[in-house]
């Protein structure tokens, strides 16, 4: 595994932490939904291909991908997200400015590299809101994620209520930081590496502006050019002392505007999406403004309740080799 583990001890059993699970999951949609203005809805697990609709996230992953006899001459996919679907059920489905949805997305991830914190199965919420063309703004953005830090504080406490041996305690404020104020500081360091340090500096972190290139010729992390405007989004960051590193629990931001779609694509090099469908009414401006992004579920429970391992939270496959180490340090997979 990539985190070292010593001397761990789950304070919950196998069936108690499923009945966590269960509580942090109904509770933190039902409090997002409330606190977003948010209404539950259905959403695919495969799209066509040609529809444009997937996330291509860094654009090297490989989608999991199938014919179906009434589709023979166009591909299906699995979907990697989300972000663009929501967008265009936002229109569909007749929301007006600051309204929103989310759904419980399921993904599989083929190309992930498996350790603690990464599985092949992915389980998010992912969340979409309408807001006015003036509001894509910063501000707009921090108000909603300090909106999001505050139901995780929440849903801490009723956890805590449950199980206040087993709650992991976390801050309570979110420190806002760009990748390139991040690069200033830690010039000598690795992407990742500046995430540790920063996480490790003031617990809760958003770092902002993530996709372009930085001052030192390099991307901060890989974002796929067609979703998230890249001078407006993040993720947001705990740090996670059971494992001694930053926990990724959510990227977001607001969405590409035709401006920002045209400029990012050209700078990522793939021009030739901008004639599918979604592209096309993007550009046109035939589809409305928002912010959105997905919040990790599996994730956000290994956090509240200090699991080491993703796989103690959620029934997916591992390798032999980790089930071996799992098994010698005493971390239950389910």
């Amino acid at each position: 595994m990539k985190y070292t583990v010593n001397n761990y001890e789950s304070v919950l059993n196998v069936r108690e932490t499923q009945d966590a699970i269960k509580l942090i999951r109904d509770k933190f949609q039902k409090e997002l939904g409330l606190q977003l203005n948010l209404e539950r809805i259905s959403a695919p697990l495969f799209v066509e291909k040609s529809s444009g609709l997937n996330d291509d996230l860094n654009g090297v992953e490989r989608p999991v991908s199938f014919d179906m006899k009434d589709f023979k001459d166009d591909p299906i996919e699995v979907v990697h997200s989300l972000a663009k679907w929501k967008r265009t059920a936002l229109k569909k489905y007749g929301f007006h400015p600051h309204e929103g949805l989310y759904t419980n997305m399921n993904a599989i991830r083929r190309d992930e590299d498996l350790d603690n914190l990464h599985s092949a199965y992915v389980d998010q919420w992912d969340w979409e809101k309408v807001i006015l063309r003036e509001e894509r703004t910063e501000e707009m953005l921090k108000e909603t994620v300090r909106t999001i830090v505050k139901v995780i504080k929440h849903i801490e406490h009723e956890v805590w209520y449950k199980y206040p041996h087993s709650v992991y305690h976390l801050p309570d404020d979110v420190t806002f930081i760009s990748s390139q104020e991040l690069l200033d500081m830690y010039p000598d360091m690795t992407g990742k590496e500046r995430e540790n340090a920063i996480a490790k500096k003031y617990g809760c972190v958003f770092l902002t502006q993530i996709g372009g290139v930085l001052s030192n010729g390099q991307r901060h992390d890989g974002r796929a050019p067609d979703y998230d405007d890249w001078q407006l989004n993040g993720d947001l960051l705990y740090w996670y002392e059971p494992l001694n590193c930053a926990l990724e629990i959510s990227s977001m931001g607001i969405r590409v505007d035709a401006v920002s779609l045209k400029e990012q694509c050209e700078k990522a090099n793939c021009t030739n999406r901008l004639s599918l469908p979604y592209h096309q009414a993007v550009l046109n401006d035939d589809l409305p403004f928002t912010i959105g992004g997905g919040i990790g579920q599996s994730r956000l429970c290994m956090m509240l309740l200090g699991k080491v391992h993703i796989g103690e939270v959620q029934a997916s496959l591992w390798s032999k080799e980790i089930l071996e180490e799992c098994r010698q340090k005493n971390i239950p997979l389910l």
